[in-house]
């Protein structure tokens, strides 16, 4: 199986490898070859062989090139060197395989916070050709129920202090054959009996190894699958080619390590090039804070909130070891990059991905930041901007989002693959603007875009305008019913503490936001909450705020 001339295989005329899974759920899950998108492998570093299992990739191959005593991960209790983590990776794939009866294909949940079980047990079912089925922390039941059900999943790895809920949603949905915790000795019990070493399976590059959930953004979560060389790719394209990171840096951040964005950036991202991971549990804003001195942090990634929230107390603290920040979940605005700056002296890097993509897909390294755009396409991907019909629109024009590289949407059995892919295009469901140099500024979410009046109107630059007043900690902007406009603008908005949440304070709200951004874009109806819904991973959840904006509950 080679590319063509052009460096592309379609979804029309891709020849999976054989497959290196007994179970065959994963390959008959994707969908149908026509709906897959166009595939990117042109530069030399994203074509990989046939045969491939990431966790050797990721782990083995560091210890075999001498970097065993290098810390892989470091969290608050414990610190695993290659070699450590390489062997717990072992012990755990000979539990799930010896013990449990897991066989290549089988989904295998993983239920943690971050920290280094979470972290071998997802090399250990990669390594034993199981497909890894995350969740966050603050699922519960029903919504474990849910993806138990759509991934049929048939194991489960799980922390002690989060087994609860997942009993449950086992219970009611009877996929699950095997049930292991850790924290309570089982898993360690269970590891400590198995032999050292295990030879990893022979899966193909092109084998389901993970099928993420969606994080619920847009309501009902989608599974993404996959493969084994799209660990590597996302490595490959933009950590190598726009983070640029080194062997010696220490990578530490937010996001859990279901959500993409942190598996890339505390675990992928370190191990493909010897570097460390840092992993707490609790990573709040001021858990961050007091965290990247403590272990001499070098690479942050996080929110945009977080960053602002951070940037408030920044003096507090030794950020000296910081040298890279990536800003990444939901729109960076730019007030938020300039606090970041004032308060560091340094740039974040904006990025936009998606679970579906895997990771980032637009971004740009330091040197050619932009504040406010996102950035440019990340080696290896192509990126347009396309309107109703599918035709690329002039520099200057909003329009949707079109991507496509070495990673590309593949929903597990859902017809959502035909509104994501089309024309082997992904459709992000963004709306950017591409200037003459090339560089893409992020306008909102498809279903972000509020009509009022005839104008359209980006719920988020109004958020960016509102974040800009001194008195603003967060805010959530929607459209709202009206019955002379049809729409208006409306925002919720959380004060920081010290601020009066009445009607002078919503006219002055108002007021700059007609000095920050054309007057017919400023929220016709302001109203203040004590919190925003959010997701785990920290998103705005504006279908949440359009619920309540419609006189439903949040």
């Amino acid at each position: 199986m080679t590319p063509d001339p052009s460096g592309t295989w379609s979804g029309a005329d891709e020849s999976l490898a054989p497959s290196g899974h007994l179970d065959s759920f994963p390959r008959d899950s994707l969908p149908p070859r026509h709906e897959w998108p166009v595939l990117l492998f042109d530069r030399p570093e994203l074509r990989y062989p046939l045969r491939l299992n990431c966790a050797v990739e990721l782990l083995d191959r560091n210890v075999a090139r001498g970097r065993g005593d290098h810390p892989a991960i470091v969290t608050p209790v414990e610190t695993l060197t290659y070699s450590q983590l390489a062997d717990r990776v072992d012990r755990i794939a000979n539990v799930l395989t010896r013990d449990l009866g897991m066989v290549p294909g089988n989904r295998v949940l993983l239920r943690s916070a971050n920290n280094a079980w979470m972290a071998a047990a997802y090399f250990a079912v990669l390594k034993a050709g199981g497909v890894v089925v995350a969740t966050m922390p603050l699922l519960r039941s029903r919504e474990i129920g849910a993806l138990l059900e759509k991934a049929q999943v048939t194991h489960a790895l799980c922390d002690a202090r989060l087994r609860d809920e997942l009993d449950r949603a086992a219970s009611d949905v009877g996929t699950v054959r095997q049930l292991v915790t850790w924290g309570d000795g089982d898993l360690e019990t269970r590891c400590a009996a198995q032999p050292s070493g295990f030879a990893a399976c022979d899966t193909a590059a092109d084998d389901v190894c993970l099928i993420g959930f969606t994080s619920g953004t847009t309501g009902t979560p989608k599974g993404t699958m996959h493969f084994h060389r799209d660990m590597l790719a996302i490595c490959d394209a933009y950590a190598a080619q726009v983070l640029r990171a080194s062997p010696e840096d220490r990578f530490i951040g937010s996001p859990p390590l279901a959500f993409t964005f942190g598996l890339g950036g505390l675990i992928l991202f370190p191990f493909r090039i010897g570097a460390t991971g840092i992993l707490l549990e609790r990573a709040t804003p001021d858990d961050l804070l007091e965290a990247i001195p403590r272990h001499r942090a070098t690479v942050c990634f996080t929110a945009p909130t977080a960053y602002r929230a951070m940037a408030q107390r920044a003096a507090e603290f030794d950020l000296s070891s910081l040298r890279k920040c990536v800003s990444a979940g939901e729109t960076l605005p730019k007030p938020i990059f300039e606090a970041w700056e004032r308060a560091t002296g340094l740039r974040l890097m904006d990025g936009i991905g998606g679970t579906e993509m895997l990771h980032i897909l637009i971004a740009a390294p330091e040197e050619a930041v932009r504040p406010g755009a996102t950035g440019l396409p990340v080696p290896g991907y192509q990126a347009r901007i396309l309107d109703l019909d599918g035709q690329e629109v002039p520099n200057g024009t909003p329009g949707r989002l079109a991507v496509r590289g070495p990673t590309g949407c593949r929903y597990l059995s859902d017809t959502r693959q035909r509104d994501y892919v089309q024309g082997g295009w992904n459709l992000t469901g963004d709306i950017y603007v591409q200037d003459a140099d090339g560089y893409f500024w992020y306008q909102g979410r498809s279903d972000d875009m509020i009509i009022s009046a005839g104008y359209n109107i980006a719920g988020p630059e109004v958020e960016a305008a509102l974040l800009s007043h001194p008195a603003v900690r967060e805010c959530g902007v929607v459209g709202a019913p009206d019955p002379e406009r049809g729409t208006v603008v409306k925002a919720y908005v959380v004060l920081k503490d010290g601020h009066e949440p009445d009607a002078a304070m919503c006219r002055a709200l108002q007021d700059h936001a007609k000095a920050e951004i054309a007057p017919y874009k400023y929220p016709r109806e302001v109203e203040f909450v004590t919190a925003l819904p959010r997701t785990e991973t920290g998103k705005l959840q504006r279908f949440a705020l359009r619920r309540l904006a419609q006189g439903g509950a949040a």
